[in-house]
């Protein structure tokens, strides 16, 4: 489709953005099958379902609002907002049927969609195993058995390959920390970040515990006495860095920690290192191994 009649679109929503009702948009039925012919009426409301609908070759007829980079396919597609508060005036002058969320975000938007009756699937996106299972679902769902597959094996040969790598090699401990703007919390094996770094051969030193993300407490986690630290960012990433440099710079603690010590100290990219799965995880598994083992992953 062209990216003139998508944008023509796109302006009509917002002028019609004031219209709750789906029959009170204004968009004809043309104008609908042409954002998707397939008439499967799809909303992607996250970046990382989008790139897997792109890499599924699904059309969608909304997408998430975001400051990253979206698929080229989807350009001129009308953007509902951020993902932790659609639009739903948007979503619902879309006459959308399905809308794709993520598990981690139910509780906050389960019942608004529930209120504008939207049928709503939310992915599971905690681990690598539990994507792969969501991409199945959606080649399954709209037709795109094959290509599901295709992206299955990606990851498949991926894990094989380390699983070869560290096979006789003393697993690393590893310490998570996940931080926000001002604050920053430790990120267990149940964590996506977590997961990553089980499957790419290094033991969370916090392996044990049953949620995704505990208090922070500095001399308890001396006690463990990692290896190596990873940093991760959620949010404003660099104002997160520059937290971790001045609290590693000005609290003595950190200074005592093995990984400080021997400079295994590692900042991860949020790019390829979310909150939780996305395609960017074939990268970040290989650039996992390369922080735990020191080593390129052949």
């Amino acid at each position: 489709m062209k990216t003139t009649l998508r944008a023509s679109i796109l302006s009509s929503l917002l002028l019609l953005g004031a219209c709750s009702a789906p029959e009170a948009s204004g968009l004809t039925e043309e104008e609908l099958d042409a954002l998707d012919p397939n008439g499967h009426r799809l909303v992607s409301t996250t970046v990382a379902l989008t790139e897997m609908t792109d890499a599924l070759d699904i059309d969608l007829i909304g997408q998430p609002s975001s400051y990253k980079t979206l698929p080229k396919r989807y350009e001129g597609v009308p953007e509902v907002g951020n993902p932790m508060s659609p639009d739903m005036e948007l979503v619902l002058a879309l006459q959308p049927k399905r809308l794709l969320s993520v598990e981690t975000l139910r509780y906050d938007l389960e019942d608004v969609f529930e209120k504008a009756g939207v049928d709503t699937h939310y992915a599971n996106l905690k681990s690598i195993d539990r994507m792969l299972e969501e991409i199945d679902a959606l080649g399954e769902t709209y037709d795109r058995d094959e290509r599901a597959k295709a992206l299955r094996a990606q990851f498949e040969d991926v894990l094989s390959r380390i699983e070869t790598a560290v096979e006789g090699k003393e697993k690393p401990r590893v310490l998570i920390l996940m931080g926000v703007p001002g604050s920053y919390l430790i990120a267990t094996e149940q964590s996506y970040i977590g997961d990553l770094v089980r499957l790419a051969g290094g033991e969370n030193v916090f392996a044990d515990e049953t949620v995704d993300y505990i208090a922070a407490n500095t001399e308890f986690m001396q006690q463990t006495n990692p290896d190596i630290i990873l940093r991760a960012a959620h949010g404003m990433p660099n104002e997160v860095v520059d937290m971790f440099d001045e609290e590693f710079r000005t609290n003595d603690i950190w200074h005592h920690f093995d990984a400080v010590k021997n400079e295994r100290v590692y900042d991860l990219e949020e790019r390829i290192f979310g909150m939780t799965a996305s395609l960017a995880a074939e990268e970040a598994l290989e650039t996992m191994y390369r922080y735990l083992y020191e080593e390129e992953l052949r």
